[in-house]
């Protein structure tokens, strides 16, 4: 979270009366002027006689407040310029100050409150590629950019009006369906999304990303749509198990109609499978 000395806030570090406090405190150090990285322990309940942070959901949390000032940008501007990139970097934090570098992250290394390292992967966006830029990809990618991807456009129309409004893609391709496999590029931990104009184009574009690692492969269709796709795909000899791994119908079923509605059942679904292995805080 970053707080400026005139109230902007950006970001949350879990909010109540937690970031309250802490975030007057934080605009304290600020007007200090102090340079130094200080450490603040908070538990959530009431058992503890000493830092309570005022909520009761339980655990604790330790947040680091490191100030910064117009002389710290040389550390920060490598960081904005690998955001900007989609470029994986590492930060490291330690009372020493911030430095960066190309290392694994190791998290936090805590040996007492002035002898401590925290390194953090600043992971680039997770990539999203959108298989046809129709009104559903547009709804989506809004979505999906407001989410944090980054997004890949990819259609065969040329000046399509719902490609030329979608102001939240990152890159925009034309391409021909009968061969994006040569011209796609996929990591194993992507998303693809395939939503094309018409069954014809689903089936060019599946049949070629079918065999090829993707964490996430979607299609958008209806069920009898689908079987019918599938079923053939099954007769020209696709594998079996390639195509129980593909999400379709695709989305969540929460009866979605409308384009957005749409847009949120894939996003939703998206969701749930990356984040699937992170520990919720919830039983059920």
């Amino acid at each position: 979270m970053a707080v400026a000395e005139d109230d902007e806030l950006c970001g949350t570090i879990g909010g109540g009366i937690m970031e309250f406090k802490l975030v007057e405190k934080a605009k304290a150090l600020l007007q200090s002027q102090t340079k130094d990285i200080s450490l603040v322990k908070q538990f959530h309940d009431k058992t503890h006689e000493k830092n309570q942070s005022g909520m009761i959901c339980s655990g604790s949390q330790l947040n680091a407040f490191i100030p910064l000032y117009p002389s710290n940008l040389k550390e920060l501007i490598p960081i904005i310029k690998s955001q900007n990139r989609n470029e994986n970097i590492t930060v490291h934090i330690s009372p020493a100050g911030i430095r960066i570098s190309g290392e694994p992250a190791k998290g936090l290394d805590y040996k007492t409150e002035n002898d401590w390292n925290y390194t953090e992967s600043l992971i680039q966006k997770p990539v999203i590629h959108i298989i046809g830029g129709g009104h559903v990809g547009l709804a989506l990618s809004e979505l999906m950019h407001f989410l944090g991807f980054y997004i890949k456009l990819y259609d065969d129309r040329k000046e399509l009006n719902t490609i030329e409004q979608n102001v939240f893609a990152d890159e925009k391709h034309l391409t021909d369906y009968n061969t994006i496999s040569d011209t796609i590029n996929i990591a194993g931990n992507d998303f693809v999304v395939i939503m094309t104009i018409g069954y014809r184009t689903d089936k060019i574009v599946l049949r070629q990303l079918l065999d090829k690692n993707i964490f996430y492969l979607g299609l958008l269709g209806s069920e009898k749509k689908i079987k019918t796709l599938f079923d053939e795909l099954r007769q020209e000899g696709a594998d079996e198990t390639r195509l129980r791994k593909v999400f379709t119908p695709i989305g969540l079923n929460i009866y979605s109609k409308t384009t957005k509605e749409i847009a949120i059942s894939i996003a939703a679904q998206i969701i749930l499978e990356k984040n699937k292995t992170l520990p919720t805080g919830r039983t059920k």
